[in-house]
């Protein structure tokens, strides 16, 4: 009787499990396949998409400030910086930079101190469809296939796009041109060289680094980013 008992228990607890497995599964699927499909909906340049920090800002009643500008609408310089400092194979890889990539495992293999690799593109992905910083490695792993396909799927002057409109610059401020106009007062068109490599130094940590008033460090590296901006050439060929 008490074995009886046992397997009925049993097979009530497999019952009852299932509709959360299948609950389980159809989200999984979801956050799957949502980045697929919203990849080839951001195709069209008058979609303007929002990052995953931005909808945080929204759902914690914080509000941000992005106002959307078209590439044609951003200088060529502060186009050239970011590409300089952020990822000058951009316009040569297909979403990864496989040669950095190999550097870095062979560094982690080695026991270093890991550095990032990532391309603008992943960037993107990062900012479009995943979080920021618990699980880093996890994200990462899911970073890569989606940059790939997101290469395969948007031009790359899409993908600059999507990113220079969505890269975060400070508390609750998105895109270069809220940027350009909380920090220096005019539109993103008519940054100059200066003031576009000073935006560009801050992209790595937008919260604490003020473009605005940058310290001497910030200042040598804007120095440093502002020639390389000013020899771009082939780099970013294919924004042009």
């Amino acid at each position: 009787m008490a074995s009886k008992r046992t397997a009925l228990s049993g097979m009530i607890g497999r019952l009852r499990s299932r509709p959360l497995l299948r609950w389980l599964g159809t989200i999984a699927l979801t956050a799957v396949l949502a980045p697929v499909v919203l990849t080839l909906l951001y195709f069209p340049p008058f979609v303007h998409p929002v990052s995953t920090l931005m909808l945080k800002d929204l759902v914690t009643f914080q509000g941000y400030d992005r106002q959307w500008v078209s590439l044609d609408d951003v200088a060529p310089a502060l186009v050239n910086s970011v590409v300089m400092s952020e990822d000058g194979q951009f316009c040569s890889h297909y979403g990864i930079d496989l040669a950095e990539l190999k550097v870095v495992i062979d560094d982690a293999m080695a026991g270093e101190q890991p550095r990032g690799a990532s391309t603008i593109t992943m960037q993107t992905v990062k900012n479009l469809f995943l979080w920021h910083h618990p699980f880093g490695t996890l994200r990462k792993v899911v970073e890569l296939p989606l940059a790939v396909y997101a290469d395969l799927v948007l031009p790359k002057r899409r993908i600059m796009e999507i990113y220079l409109n969505i890269a975060e610059w400070g508390p609750n401020i998105y895109g270069v041109e809220a940027a350009a106009q909380y920090h220096f007062g005019r539109s993103a068109k008519n940054l100059t060289p200066r003031q576009a490599a000073l935006l560009t130094v801050a992209l790595p940590n937008p919260i604490t680094r003020n473009p605005a008033k940058p310290g001497p460090g910030l200042k040598r590296l804007a120095n440093l980013i502002e020639r390389r901006a000013a020899r771009a050439g082939a780099y970013v060929q294919c924004l042009r």
